[in-house]
């Protein structure tokens, strides 16, 4: 076994996680309930939420959170009595706790250091709205018995209580007797402890508790109050409440009378705020460091790397043995990685869930009212992919909020409503994922786009471009189309930063915009980064993978075809026209192309588009591996992997092929030779490392 030391540090660490998604959870409901005041849920959410890091937090050693966060949950437990109620001082209050309490979980990491008026101003202007006074604070750090200010006043009842730690509650680093000093703030008690469970010298377990407490509690407090004191340790020990003699008959019968500690168990697991779960749940769900997850993905890749290998192999020998165990293999590894990235898998809520404060704040700090939807929460993303989409998501709600959302005066003025919402959605796409922020705010304006970019010198007088165009401008560097520069925007970093991180992603981004209506930019994200099932495309000596989810199907291309296309690079397939893509042109590759060649038909953002090769050699699954700073600048390969002959093959992106393509018909066809000599080196240079 670790040093206890090493397994107090574990547990740290674990809470830590644990309140991070709590704070996550409070600052989404406290949001809420800023809208709904009167929705009782939300409140115990939060009052839950509070206890839960406050009692936790004092288990694991964070006595310093845990006092700060103790008049937040009194506040919160007096709402929920119905003796205080919601204003929006107490939500921004609790708001900027919830900050403060982020730094002091950090802070023994190397974080800042928690502002220490900060929080004495925050507790101070708690207290002066719940009528907290500083000395029955200052007497429950004491340790004298006082009662609680949030317990509401009414007769006092006697509760019998008995409280067995199970075996496992200080190996998790909890202490019981803070649970015991916690009862003693909600009235007077007496406590008898048990020692009839201690074993002799010789069979002691120094991390067990073999202490068992009956305690006879004098308290005005209700039975889930007495309860919740319990609430972070109740699946793991033996808990039970009942009436004490003299309380039975001041009781009122049926039905409050049958709120027994069973059915209010049964209440608070139905709770959409409740955190624990019954103890036959417990082995449902574990907690994984994600870089064990990493490194377990990556060792499934070089297990399909080896299988590849292996089956080219078993097609050499042509033995009949070795190849029933190479399909044998192949299925299993292909499970294999399926489990694997579904691992990976996470859903976006969280991530979601983060922009509800920013939406808050920065409305506060504009002056607007900006009311923040969310869809497809539980739409599951690649972990790498949801890690990365955090800045760009960001960069696209401040611009919502700063350039697209107008005032309220001059919403009325256009027939809006005052409250300007703003749209988070995630839904499936094949084998993508779309993530788009709506706004429906003033718009984009093209022709200021068009002026914008004019001036600088991004484009030409005479250009002719489209809508779809103009906006793509919008994500080049510098560009910006703000008078002014504030703090949130107009120095014309924002969408240049949302564009390079969705590339880097591998996905795609476009933009809607109707004037005076509103803007949609939405992201279109692959579902992982890991592992993809691909075919494996020829082009003389070349060799390159196109990803499997793109395919709509394959098609012949013969020198007949190409003649009645006059030059054109067009096909007719089934009646519809559909231009192609020539990787030999591409990626400059200098041999004849044979007879009848191949065309590859994708499904990409500008619709159905060819990519025609010399053959296609089969499938493949691949793992994606990076190509490194050598070829950044080519942009139309998402990486790179390793065949089972041992050679390597590019990865095609055939958004990007094609936004390649369309941008090189467009704009340099004739008058920008340089453009295409650079693609031509990059093409020899990819070329090398591609050879089969």
């Amino acid at each position: 076994m670790e040093p206890i030391a090493g397994d107090a540090e574990q547990f740290k660490q674990s809470f830590r996680e644990e309140a991070r998604e709590i704070l996550t959870e409070l600052e989404s409901a406290l949001l809420e309930l800023n809208e709904n005041r009167s929705d009782p849920d939300l409140v115990s959410r939060v009052f839950r939420g509070l206890h839960t890091i406050k009692g936790s937090g004092a288990m694991f050693g964070f006595e310093r959170m845990a006092a700060f966060t103790h008049d937040l949950e009194t506040a919160f437990a007096m709402v929920r009595d119905g003796r205080l109620a919601i204003v929006s001082e107490l939500i921004d209050l609790t708001l900027s706790a919830l900050d403060q309490i982020r730094t002091m979980l950090e802070e023994e990491t190397g974080g800042e250091l928690a502002n220490a008026a900060a929080c004495a101003g925050i507790l101070e202007s708690v207290r002066r709205l719940a009528g907290i006074h500083q000395n029955a604070v200052a007497a429950e750090k004491c340790g004298e018995t006082h009662h609680d200010p949030a317990v509401p006043g009414g007769p006092v009842r006697s509760w019998r209580i008995r409280f067995a730690p199970g075996p496992d509650l200080m190996r998790c680093g909890a202490n019981p007797l803070l649970l015991l000093r916690e009862l003693r703030t909600l009235g007077s008690v007496s406590i008898q402890a048990s020692m009839t469970a201690v074993p002799s010298l010789a069979e002691i377990d120094p991390e067990r508790c073999y202490v068992s407490w009956d305690m006879e509690l004098a308290t005005a407090a209700s039975l889930e109050s007495i309860r919740d004191v319990f609430i972070f340790v109740e699946d793991t020990c033996e808990i039970s409440v009942e009436p004490g003699p003299d309380a039975s008959a001041r009781m009122e019968p049926a039905p409050q009378a049958d709120i027994t500690a069973r059915a209010l168990d049964e209440k608070r697991a139905a709770s959409p705020g409740r955190r624990n779960h019954d103890k036959s749940d417990a082995p449902s769900s574990l907690r994984v460091p994600a870089a064990k997850l990493d490194q377990f993905v990556n060792l499934v890749g070089e297990l399909v790397t080896v299988q590849a290998r292996l089956s080219e192999l078993a097609r050499g020998l042509g033995n009949t043995e070795i190849s029933g165990v190479s399909e044998e293999i192949d299925r299993l590894t292909s499970a294999l990685r399926e489990s694997s990235i579904s691992l990976r898998m996470i859903p976006i809520r969280g991530t979601f869930e983060k922009f509800r404060r920013l939406v808050h704040d920065l409305a506060r700090e504009l002056g607007k009212q900006v009311e923040l939807t969310i869809e497809g929460a539980d739409t599951e993303l690649d972990k790498t992919v949801i890690e990365q989409l955090g800045d760009p998501l960001m960069h696209l709600i401040r611009n919502s909020m700063d350039h697209g959302i107008e005032p309220a005066a001059e919403r009325a003025e256009r027939g809006k409503p005052p409250t300007a919402n703003i749209h988070l959605c995630a839904r499936h796409s094949g084998t993508s994922v779309l993530v788009s922020v709506t706004d429906d705010g003033r718009g984009i304006d093209a022709t200021a786009v068009r002026a914008r970019a004019l001036e600088k010198g991004l484009i030409g007088p005479h250009a002719d471009l489209s809508e779809t165009e103009i906006y793509a401008l919008l994500f080049q560097p510098g560009f910006s189309t703000a008078k002014q520069v504030t703090d949130l925007s107009g120095r014309g970093v924002g969408m240049d930063v949302v564009r390079q991180k969705i590339e880097l992603l591998r996905g795609s981004i476009d933009v809607a915009s109707k004037p005076g209506e509103g803007t949609g930019v939405t992201m279109r994200l692959p579902l992982t980064m890991a592992i993809i099932d691909g075919l494996v495309l020829g082009v003389s000596d070349a060799c390159f993978v196109l990803p499997m989810a793109s395919t709509l199907g394959c098609i012949e291309l013969t020198r007949e075809d190409i003649a009645l296309a006059n030059g054109e690079h067009v096909a007719n397939v089934r009646g519809e026209i559909v231009p192609y893509i020539r990787l030999r042109e591409q990626f400059d590759i200098q041999s004849g192309s044979p007879e009848i060649e191949q065309v590859m038909l994708v499904e990409t953002g500008d619709g159905t588009v060819g990519i025609v090769v010399d053959r296609v050699l089969g499938n493949c699954q691949t793992v994606i591996k990076s190509l490194g700073h050598v070829y950044r600048q080519v942009q139309f390969v998402s990486g790179a992997t390793i065949l089972g002959n041992g050679s390597v093959a590019l990865i095609l992106d055939p958004e990007r092929l094609v936004q390649d393509a369309i941008r090189g018909v467009s704009h340099a066809p004739r008058g920008q030779p340089k453009a295409r000599a650079e693609r031509r080196n990059s093409s020899e240079a990819m070329h090398q490392s591609a050879v089969c």
